[in-house]
């Protein structure tokens, strides 16, 4: 504990800490501040927002905004079942609870206090038994960053970048009364920037988002995802502020569970546009085929670990198939991914089958069978909900795109308390620290929904401001 001592000089003082400028960041930042606390923002790196602000910005919600309009049946209980199905059952569940229960609440937070715009419909992702997806009206997670952004200056929150956590400073009683940061840090030089120290008077929150990108220690706990596995993730997704809770004893939470992306494409780096014409396209209203055999192997509306797992037992990428009333029905635009040669568009199945090299007669077959599930609204093979309005792959031109499985995802992380208080090896608060977001384990067990982490993040990034400011 030496190098953790608490200084003889702090360099600075503020009530509340925050570390990480991501949604669960930025949201405990407005509650701390909200209540009465000042606070500060550290960031790690150069530009704001952190993962965050690159997701596809898509909230799930058991609310009825949209869907009792739509004749959607929905309640708290209902997503609450769909996580824990997902997640094998190793939920925590009175983690996944609260974000069922919260998850309408949070939605109608972002659109009547910070004002942010969602698309005149929902959408239904893998495993979820209903739509219930809401995207925002710019499909970016920077949709709602940016509302963030805006009030956190409102507020008149301070946001330090260039700002590394590296250590978590507690006095004898194991209070957490600080941090140590190097000030000026630059990535992913650890040994950058000036030391400096930073005094909490209430509490710290740390919301540093997951590790997908961190090779090395993704590896220990999953040895398939080596550096020839990609990931979706910005560069800065790594471990430090984790390793660093787990030194003080916080306790680690089902490290393993790291999900990879059923949609993402081998022919660009991170997470790319593949995902956009995959996700809301292909496995929505079109089919994803081995190229071996041409035949459906997947629900392709099944929970991600399903998808992924199933890409992954094949052996090569797959190839996933949609046609122009496809597009039309999602609703989406995919100039980008043809622009950038993710996505090729064909005359007709035949064009398609040469160009991934793949049978055209058993293809024609699948593409039969899977038309008459459509007309008849029931999938017989694989049991994939055939959604309102589908129509028959009848309508060229054809669209393919290459899939295969890339990080995405931690669903492990520290353990904390419905007060998202980090928990210690003795089950008990380390006092004076909080964490939200990617950075905490339990909530998603083996498999988290798509749209569920915006959700849990703005959720519990509330409850720790909210608490932290009490302390």
């Amino acid at each position: 504990m030496e190098n953790s001592r608490l200084p003889s000089r702090w360099d600075e003082t503020t009530d509340v800490l925050v570390i990480g400028s991501g949604f669960a960041g930025l949201a405990a930042a407005i509650e701390a501040k909200s209540a009465g606390s000042s606070v500060i923002i550290i960031e790690k790196m150069k530009g704001r927002g952190g993962n965050s602000i690159i997701s596809d910005g898509n909230v799930s919600a058991a609310g009825p905004l949209l869907q009792k309009k739509d004749g959607i049946e929905n309640s708290p209980e209902l997503l609450y079942n769909d996580m824990l199905k997902a997640g094998l059952g190793l939920n925590y569940p009175d983690l996944a609870r609260i974000v069922a229960e919260r998850s309408e609440e949070v939605l109608q937070w972002t659109i009547d206090y910070l004002g942010v715009k969602y698309k005149e419909r929902v959408d239904q992702f893998g495993g979820h038994s209903v739509p219930r997806t809401y995207i925002t009206y710019n499909q970016s997670g920077s949709g709602i960053v940016r509302a963030l952004f805006s009030k956190v200056k409102e507020l008149g929150v301070k946001v330090r970048t260039h700002a590394y956590l590296e250590k978590l400073l507690q006095d004898t009683d194991g209070l957490v009364k600080g941090i140590r940061i190097r000030d000026g840090y630059v990535f992913p030089d650890a040994e950058s920037g000036t030391p400096k120290c930073m005094k909490a008077r209430r509490a710290v929150i740390l919301a540093t988002g997951g590790f997908a990108n961190d090779i090395a220690f993704r590896v220990i706990q999953d040895p398939r995802l080596t550096r020839d596995v990609d990931s979706t993730n910005r560069a800065g997704t790594t471990a430090e502020a984790l390793i660093e809770a787990m030194r003080i004893c916080a306790a680690p939470v089902q490290l393993s569970c790291i999900q990879l992306g059923p949609w993402t494409s081998p022919d660009e780096k991170m997470y790319g546009v593949g995902p956009l014409f995959a996700d809301y396209i292909v496995f929505t209203y079109g089919v994803m085929v081995d190229p071996a055999t041409s035949r459906r192997f997947v629900n392709e509306l099944g929970d991600r670990k399903a998808c992924a797992d199933a890409i992954m037992n094949i052996g090569t990428p797959c190839i996933g198939i949609a046609d122009t009333e496809g597009i039309r029905q999602s609703g989406q635009i995919i100039d980008k991914c043809l622009k950038r040669g993710v996505v090729k568009s064909f005359k007709g199945l035949e064009d398609l089958a040469v160009a991934y090299n793949i049978p055209l007669e058993a293809l024609q077959e699948t593409i039969d069978r899977y038309n008459s599930y459509v007309r008849n609204e029931t999938d017989e093979e694989f049991g994939k909900s055939i959604l309102k309005g589908s129509k028959p792959l009848v309508n060229p031109p054809y669209y393919g795109v290459r899939l295969w499985p890339k990080v995405h995802y931690t669903m492990g992380g520290i353990q904390i308390n419905t007060k998202a208080q980090v928990i210690d090896l003795s089950h008990q608060p380390i006092e004076r620290l909080y964490a939200a977001g990617e950075v905490t384990g339990g909530i998603h067990g083996a498999c988290r929904l798509g749209g569920l982490s915006i959700t849990e993040c703005l959720i519990f990034g509330r409850i720790a401001g909210r608490n932290a400011a009490q302390w």
